[in-house]
């Protein structure tokens, strides 16, 4: 398949087969290249490939196959032309905007995305002179009201984090295009196997290659997805200034593909079980699960996702002391802020994933004292359902 997108394979296939490219010793499973360097036939060669007049490796900062193949597959899964791989999900944001961003210039963002994300635009870009605006993910005439001339692009996750907020992507990207912005997507919550943002509208797909698409917890990683022309400031950037994926890191993520079709429907399998039976607990006052018909955009999830993938928050009764009580009294779950590993995890996004942003900033996000976020592995669903009301009993 190599290098050539097929769009008469489906994405099970992709995930698999997608952008490998066989050496001569003929291997089946994807080589490891770990050198920092490669070699030339000559000095011509060299100047040549340095120059860019020559396809072929240089220095594994910017030109490595095994991260050359996971860029592709990945491309591939997402529809894009093109993948820029990155050292983390948060390198892959920063990638992004220094790439398109200069002083002066305006990022409309959603108020529902990682906390990290926030602190990125907020201590970080505004040193540099780019302004930015958060506006609440589903008021669609807040996000076009926030439009300005200098107005680059607008942000949004969607799930968000934490509480799975669902964005209408297609309306999100009409609205920037109609401002001559782009519409950025973080799509690490669902993946590609569960939702296309590039096929919507959006024009550059953002991922946290240390989640799902890695799927137990081994790599740190990120990438973004997009047009060639559009992505290739991207790859400047890191050419220049060195935000890259290891070798080994995308050999790893290489792997998690294979499977991330298969993973992604267990994944939600058993976060829906898991949902259904939490909004009857009479200590959770209110679950946030897009599978879920309380969900308010439980509709917009069926039309736009092909699933609602495996995170879930809920508020418990009680605030903090009691949110850190069922945590603190969990067996199975892991107590770790990370998320889409095949074990479950569970952390409180008040005080760990949330806790550099304001009280205030929380409580327009909705993040309360209370809330609690859990990623649904791949354990049975009834002794997860059972760990969980063990841990219930101590609030």
């Amino acid at each position: 398949m190599g290098d050539k997108p097929d769009q008469n394979y489906a994405i099970e296939t992709l995930a698999v087969r997608a952008g490998q490219v066989r050496t001569h010793e003929g291997e089946q499973s994807e080589p490891l290249f770990l050198t920092s360097s490669f070699t030339f036939k000559n000095a011509a060669q060299a100047a040549a490939r340095f120059k860019g007049e020559e396809p072929g490796n240089i220095y594994s900062r910017f030109t490595n196959p095994t991260v050359r193949t996971f860029e592709q597959r990945l491309a591939q899964l997402e529809g894009g032309e093109r993948c820029v791989a990155t050292g983390s999900g948060m390198a892959a944001i920063l990638t992004t905007c220094m790439a398109l961003l200069k002083g002066g210039d305006h990022v409309v963002c959603s108020q529902s995305v990682f906390g990290t994300t926030v602190t990125l635009f907020q201590q970080w870009l505004s040193k540099f002179g780019v302004q930015h605006s958060f506006v609440p993910l589903t008021d669609y005439a807040a996000w076009e009201k926030a439009i300005r001339p200098e107005t680059k692009f607008l942000f949004v996750e969607t799930p968000s984090n934490p509480l799975t907020e669902i964005a209408d992507i297609a309306r999100l990207s009409e609205i920037a295009h109609k401002h001559n912005c782009l519409s950025v997507v973080d799509n690490c919550f669902l993946t590609p196997a569960l939702q296309l943002p590039l096929k919507l509208g959006a024009d550059i797909v953002i991922h946290s290659a240390t989640k799902y698409l890695d799927g137990q917890g081994r790599c740190v990683g990120g990438a973004i997805i997009g047009g060639d022309k559009m992505l290739e400031p991207m790859f400047g950037f890191v050419r220049s200034a060195g935000p890259s994926l290891s070798p080994f890191n995308a050999w790893v993520f290489l792997k998690g593909l294979e499977t991330l079709g298969l993973r992604m429907e267990a994944h939600g399998a058993r976060a829906l079980a898991v949902a259904e039976w939490l909004e009857k607990q009479p200590k959770v006052k209110r679950v946030y699960y897009p599978g879920l018909p309380s969900h308010p955009q439980h509709q917009l999830a069926k039309r736009q996702q092909q699933g609602c993938g495996g995170i879930i928050s809920f508020e418990v009764e009680g605030g903090q002391p009691a949110a850190w009580r069922l945590i603190d009294g969990v067996r199975i779950f892991s107590i770790t802020a990370n998320l889409g590993d095949a074990k479950s995890t569970i952390t409180h996004p008040a005080t760990t994933t949330h806790w550099r942003i304001t009280p205030e900033e929380r409580a327009r996000a909705g993040i309360t004292d209370g809330l609690i976020r859990i990623s649904v592995g791949l354990e049975n669903a009834e002794d997860l359902k059972r760990d969980l009301q063990q841990a219930l009993k101590s609030i």
